[in-house]
């Protein structure tokens, strides 16, 4: 054998190794990606009547990020995380977001210790201090009301404008002290509400099982094409 055709041999076994190895690797790192994934956020706990992403929820549930929760009339509901807990009244429609809620509409009561905040439009609701606080809020006709139970509060607007923004951090903040209930209008108009149909998506394309599905097809057609030792797809010489 020639050294040239030894040097070639040679080349051939080392990409091949190299490809087992990436090949391995994807396989190794997959499962812990979805896993990861699996992770709940927090736990919803409800009777008959609570919907988790436009379906009917099981009394307990896992909750993830972009999930929606509504509650029908006179069924109410609860999330618990660690460091919160948020208490749903009935007729409410609400968006998860890990650390905070998008109150769409109707009335929420959380009780933090790690300024869990909830979001309204515009107007955001924050613990001022990270200590434990309790307090409500109501989205009802485009009016938000904030009662400061325990602790105080911070309501921050903020411009859709960049700038206006910039210019004024602290123009559109105000304080609810313990005790105090104050009430404002939403400026930037309503929150979209979402009909079932659309949460139910939403809730899919962000599932975890949704991400984790995708990772896998990825993976596999990238280990195929990494790893087979067939004909390459565009060969220099045709095939007759």
């Amino acid at each position: 054998m020639s050294q040239y055709a030894v040097r070639t041999l040679g080349r051939c076994v080392a990409l091949l190794k190299s490809r087992n190895f990436i090949c391995v690797f994807m396989i190794a790192i997959l499962p812990a990606s979805v896993a990861a994934d699996d992770t709940a956020a927090a736990i919803l706990q409800g009777n008959d009547g609570v919907l988790l992403n436009g379906r009917r929820a099981p009394p307990s549930a896992a909750l993830f990020t972009r999930d929606t929760v509504e509650t029908q009339p006179k069924i109410v509901a609860r999330i618990e995380l660690t460091g919160s807990a948020v208490d749903i009244s009935p007729e409410t429609l609400i968006d998860f977001e890990g650390d905070e809620i998008i109150l769409e509409h109707g009335r929420v009561s959380v009780n933090t210790s790690r300024a869990f905040k909830v979001r309204v439009g515009c107007l955001i609701v924050t613990p001022v201090n990270p200590i434990w606080t309790r307090y409500d809020v109501t989205d009802v006709d485009g009016k938000v009301t904030v009662a400061a139970l325990k602790s105080d509060v911070n309501i921050n607007s903020r411009s859709g404008n960049a700038q206006e923004a910039k210019r004024s951090a602290d123009a559109g903040r105000f304080s609810v002290h313990e005790g105090e209930t104050k009430s404002r209008e939403e400026k930037c108009g309503a929150a979209n509400v979402k009909s079932a149909s659309t949460a139910a998506q939403d809730g899919i394309m962000n599932s975890p099982y949704a991400v984790g599905a995708a990772l896998g097809v990825a993976g596999g057609l990238t280990c195929w094409a990494l790893c087979r030792d067939d004909d390459p797809i565009s060969p220099s010489t045709p095939k007759r």
